[in-house]
C-alpha cells in the first residue's frame, strides 16, 4: 500500500503498479518535455485509464513543440479527449531558437475517463507564473490550486507521478486533499518535502455532510 500525502522517491512507472484500480479522482502532472521522454505520455494515459475513477480527469502539461506527437501518444488508451488548455506565460516568452519563435503559452492536455463526474465551468485560457525556487522547470501553484479545487472534494485523491518541486502536492495540502506524489530524483524529492513542511493546510475543511446546495 502506497502512503498518501508523502513524496515517494522512485520511478513512477514502477511505483504506479501499486495504485489500486479506479482509486484516483484527478491526475495533475507536468512530465518532462524533451523528445526522448515523449513516450511517458502514452504510459501516463494508459495508467490513467486504469487508476482513474469513472468520470475522473487527467491534466498533463506538455510541450507546444510536440502537440501532434503528444496527442497521437495519448489517443486510443481508453480515455476521452476533452480539450487543450492554453496557459499564457506570465513574465516572458521562452525562445524556440531553431524556429525563431517566441512561445507565449504552454498547452495542457486534458482527458477524462468517460463522461466527467464533475463538469464545472472552466476557462480554457489562463496564465501561469513560473516558480523556479523549487525546481528549474517549476510552475506556479495557481492553476493547480484552481483545478484541484473545482474538480475534487475532500475525500478524493490526486496523483502526480512527476511531482518535481511539489507544486501539485502543495496545492493539495492547501486545499485539504489527499495526494499521491512520485519523484524519481532523490534531491528534488527532498526539496519538495521541505517545501511541504512550510505549506499550510486549510484551517477548516468542510466534511461532505456539512455541505449544502445553498452554500
Amino acid at each position: 500500500m502506497l502512503p498518501l500525502n508523502e513524496i515517494i522517491t522512485g520511478d513512477a512507472r514502477e511505483l504506479a503498479r501499486e495504485i489500486s484500480d479506479e482509486s484516483i479522482a484527478l491526475i495533475f502532472t507536468d512530465p518532462p518535455y524533451l523528445r526522448e521522454y515523449l513516450p511517458l505520455y502514452h504510459w501516463l494515459t494508459q495508467e490513467a485509464a486504469r487508476v482513474l475513477v469513472p468520470g475522473g480527469w487527467l491534466f498533463a502539461y506538455g510541450p507546444g513543440e510536440y502537440i501532434p506527437d503528444v496527442l497521437d501518444l495519448m489517443r486510443g488508451c481508453g480515455l476521452t479527449y476533452f480539450w487543450i488548455f492554453a496557459l499564457l506565460h506570465n513574465g516572458g516568452y521562452p525562445r524556440v531558437w531553431y524556429k525563431n519563435l517566441m512561445s507565449g503559452y504552454k498547452p495542457v492536455f486534458v482527458f477524462t475517463k468517460g463522461k466527467p463526474s464533475r463538469l464545472p465551468w472552466q476557462a480554457s485560457v489562463g496564465s501561469v507564473a513560473a516558480d523556479k525556487q523549487f525546481h528549474e522547470w517549476g510552475q506556479g501553484v495557481g492553476f493547480a490550486f484552481k483545478t484541484i479545487d473545482i474538480l475534487t472534494s475532500s475525500e478524493d485523491t490526486v496523483w502526480d507521478p512527476f511531482v518535481g518541486g511539489g507544486t501539485t502536492a502543495a496545492a493539495c495540502k492547501m486545499l485539504g486533499r489527499n495526494y499521491l506524489a512520485f519523484e524519481i530524483d532523490p534531491g528534488t524529492a527532498q526539496i519538495a518535502r521541505d517545501r511541504l513542511l512550510n505549506t499550510q493546510p486549510p484551517l477548516f475543511v468542510l466534511q461532505p455532510e456539512q455541505l449544502s446546495l445553498d452554500g
